[in-house]
């Protein structure tokens, strides 16, 4: 079974949230991780987003289930990391693991990108 997700986001939206919640905001939503690759830069913490939501589609739980762990899976249930050769790569704790489980999710495929103000990312994941 193939299950994709996508995401677009304007990057100046990431930027507005970031303004006005700071701190608190970055540390809800992007792992320790994220955060020391990203180094504050927008276009990575926007991408990282992207690819939160698009993960999060492909678990079943979108946006109104993601970053409420009562509904769905926290924030940092889903960790965008690096291979040994750069390449995003799908990490997940709790109970975004636990989905994934559950819908017999073996294998993830991961594509980010950004420019011109937006971000997206595709995910598609491989389950029995």
């Amino acid at each position: 079974m193939l299950i994709t997700g996508v995401d677009l986001v304007e990057t100046s939206r990431i930027a507005r949230a970031l303004s006005r919640w700071g701190p608190s905001f970055e540390l809800r939503v992007w792992t320790s991780a994220e955060r020391h690759h990203c180094r504050g830069r927008i276009e990575s913490l926007a991408v990282r987003w992207a690819a939160k939501e698009a993960i999060a589609k492909a678990l079943g739980v979108g946006l109104r289930g993601l970053g409420k762990p009562s509904e769905g899976v926290a924030w940092t249930d889903i960790e965008v990391g690096r291979d040994a050769l750069g390449r995003p790569l799908v990490v997940l704790y709790g109970d975004a693991q636990k989905r994934a489980a559950v819908l017999g999710i073996r294998e993830w495929s991961l594509s980010m990108s950004h420019s011109g103000g937006m971000a997206i990312a595709f995910v598609a994941a491989l389950g029995a």
